[in-house]
């Protein structure tokens, strides 16, 4: 996939301009490479930045811009290699023109992800960890940047390093056991290998059970905003935001189309969506942007239900409590600032026991209730814990995997089947494991992670 022998250069920090800018240059030849750019008369010392100037060979010498270069040697290096970094002005054409001077200088354009791909291939990471660079760069709430910290820090791999060096020792003693079978050599019996089997297999489950929120930190969810014509939907957007997104208006059926934003709910990237009012209508292109509402609705993880207590409950209210009725659902009353249409007994027929909150948008009542009440929603009852949080699909299925294996060996040594077919269920359980840390991981997979990153990193 990239070609690990070759020194690599790219711009290290975002497109646009600012007040500095970085170009990374790591590999075998990132040293001899830089010098030829810079002005500096002695070698740049290890780990200390140097006020130089990078000048263009190829343009007689002239100086491009004034820098500060820092040389990270190899094996202390972010990959593992001879790293130098150029910090300069943050002016994307200075940026380029440096990196081009470096390919002039016999530096390769370094791919998506590729220093970060190095850093792996040299131990400097595993790729649990290089996963969770990705997701700290991509973080856009602090509980997404503080659980993918974690994770480069380690949590999750040591959790997934402790399940599978105790599979290691079952496998260890069952084939110690098999080398020796005529002399009586029983290093582990069937039901230590059915107790330690199934202990692993609940503690992956249990890891599994917090794995929802994880991934909802990691993921976030889409909730959809629901409701006839002038009961508050955009209003109730709006507020959520904390700024005038849609446009708010008497008028019924302002709102045609899906509009969509992402607000940050208690750490949890929230992808908001205000829909068209869902009613009967003949307006052609009003229907079309009630079936967009359905739509929305039918991929959402959770709907608010917005409906007007000074308004009587009609056939549409009932009609899209009931379609809404099998999806996580936050049900909000509306307009409470004026005369109510109808009583609580009325509400507890509507919707039973779910969550539900009054408020008046107008007058700014209920907010902090509201959010409170859509937290409640999101998390379902649980929070994040502070143990390894699993966020991550790819390592989800593996762990689904490797207790699934487990469990097939922990039912095997019950039966006291031959010790061959246990083994095989624990080298299943020790594949997928692996494969999570990336000891054994298909380089299509290695290649689709890697290529999520940007250049640079």
């Amino acid at each position: 996939m990239f070609a690990p022998d070759d020194t690599i250069v790219a711009i290290a920090t975002p497109p646009g301009r600012g007040g500095i800018g970085v170009v990374r240059v790591s590999g075998a030849r990132a040293v001899p490479i830089t010098a030829a750019l810079l002005t500096n008369e002695v070698p740049l010392e290890p780990r200390r930045a140097t006020l130089v100037q990078v000048v263009d060979s190829e343009d007689g010498g002239r100086a491009l811009d004034q820098v500060m270069a820092t040389y990270f040697p190899r094996p202390g290096s972010y990959t593992g290699e001879d790293v130098v970094e150029i910090s300069g002005h943050g002016s994307p054409v200075l940026l380029q023109q440096i990196v081009t001077a470096a390919m002039g200088a016999g530096a390769r354009l370094a791919e998506p992800g590729e220093f970060t791909f190095r850093a792996f291939l040299n131990g400097r990471m595993d790729l649990i960890q290089a996963e969770a660079v990705g997701d700290l760069i991509n973080a856009v709430t602090p509980l997404q940047a503080r659980v993918a910290f974690d994770q480069l820090e380690g949590t999750v791999t040591m959790l997934i390093s402790e399940i599978d060096a105790t599979v290691f020792d079952l496998i260890a003693r069952l084939e110690a056991s098999l080398d020796f079978p005529d002399e009586g050599y029983h290093f582990i019996k069937p039901a230590a290998v059915r107790s330690e089997t199934r202990g692993l297999a609940d503690r992956i489950s249990t890891v599994l059970a917090a794995a929802r929120t994880g991934q909802l930190v990691r993921e976030g969810c889409e909730v959809v905003v629901l409701g006839k014509p002038n009961v508050g939907k955009s209003t109730l957007f709006n507020r959520l935001l904390g700024s005038p997104r849609a446009i708010v208006n008497k008028v019924a059926g302002t709102t045609r189309d899906l509009l969509t934003e992402t607000v940050d709910v208690d750490g949890i990237p929230v992808t908001l969506v205000d829909t068209a009012g869902i009613r009967q209508t003949d307006d052609p292109i009003e229907a079309e942007g009630v079936q967009r509402a359905r739509g929305a609705l039918s991929v959402a993880a959770i709907a608010i239900v917005v409906l007007d207590r000074s308004r009587p409950i009609e056939p549409d209210d009932h009609a899209l409590l009931e379609e809404t009725a099998g999806t996580d659902r936050l049900i909000v009353i509306n307009k409470i600032d004026l005369p109510a249409c109808w009583s609580s007994s009325d509400e507890s027929e509507l919707w039973g026991n779910d969550d539900e909150v009054a408020v008046s948008l107008v007058r700014d009542d209920g907010l902090p209730a509201l959010r409170l009440a859509l937290v409640r929603v999101l998390w379902k009852g649980e929070q994040l814990r502070d143990t390894a949080a699993v966020t991550n699909i790819r390592h989800i299925s593996l762990l689904k995997t490797a207790r699934a294996a487990l469990m097939r060996a922990s039912n095997a040594a019950e039966r006291a089947v031959a010790e061959e077919l246990v083994l095989a269920d624990l080298q299943d359980a020790r594949h997928a494991l692996e494969e999570i840390s990336g000891r054994r991981t298909p380089d299509a997979v290695m290649e689709r992670i890697f290529d999520q990153f940007c250049i640079g990193k």
